[in-house]
């Protein structure tokens, strides 16, 4: 049986034979690495979303190695070390908690976001919104810049006022598909999916991750929809759409 840090030496012993010996290790960058480290994250929300506790730790693992290796490749590059990285953290941490290892008074969490909203500008950001990622999914990426905004008061008060501005926003898109006007239709359309992002954070709901359930309940009903067709010797195509929204509502009203 492995201590936590004896398991933790381990894998970066295991990290520094692969980088020697094996050709496929040594030959990677952090650019060849970037992809497959985009595609562990995303493979481990996955599990996430599907509550797969089995999924999550074999996820965590393929990730915690890929920051092993960028770790490894950094020290080779004369950047930085494993070490550099662990203890930059703990730095941040301990700094970014004043509550925990200062003096400071907080009451909840959202008092402890505005804290951290403080600090970081403190260390130098220009912006609140300065510490969400470029790359981010634009879902997910409106999600942060409201919370990050909130952070120094810029908040509606109530859902209801939230699903007010909703509702003109979904007006102001039925006058721009009403004047067709394509640039404006986009717009218009961005500000509502905006301000339902919005919402969604009054009902305290994660919209990518309630999209992304969405997203697999209609794979799981069309997949059974073809199946269905395909038991009756057709496909789809072959189907009136009459045929097919029966068949969904069958599929539907059926426990999955």
């Amino acid at each position: 049986m492995h201590t936590q840090s004896g398991t933790f030496e381990r894998l970066v012993q295991i990290m520094n034979e692969l980088r020697e010996g094996c050709p496929w290790d040594r030959k990677q960058t952090i650019h060849t690495l970037r992809q497959m480290t985009l595609e562990e994250t995303y493979e481990l929300t996955d599990a996430i979303t599907e509550t797969d506790w089995q999924g999550i730790k074999e996820e965590l693992g393929d990730l915690m190695l890929h920051l092993l290796f960028y770790s490894k490749i950094g020290a080779e590059q004369g950047q930085f070390t494993l070490d550099d990285v662990i203890n930059g953290i703990c730095e941040k941490l301990i700094a970014r908690h004043p509550h925990i290892y200062g003096d400071v008074q907080v009451t909840d969490a959202e008092d402890v976001k505005r804290n951290w909203e403080q600090i970081k500008l403190k260390e130098g950001k220009k912006s609140v919104l300065a510490g969400v990622p470029k790359g981010l999914p634009a879902l997910i990426k409106a999600m942060r810049l409201q919370e990050k905004a909130k952070q120094v008061g810029f908040e509606w008060e109530t859902k209801e006022q939230v699903w007010e501005k909703v509702k003109e926003e979904e007006g102001e898109l039925h006058e721009a598909i009403a004047d067709a006007d394509p640039k404006k239709i986009e717009e218009e359309y961005g500000d509502l999916l905006f301000s339902l992002v919005n919402f969604a954070r009054f009902l305290q709901v994660d919209a990518e991750n309630a999209l992304e359930v969405t997203n697999k309940k209609f794979i799981h009903r069309f997949t059974r929809m073809e199946a269905h067709a395909a038991s009756k010797g057709k496909q789809l195509a072959e189907l009136t759409l009459g045929e097919m929204d029966a068949i969904w509502n069958e599929i539907k009203h059926q426990k999955d």
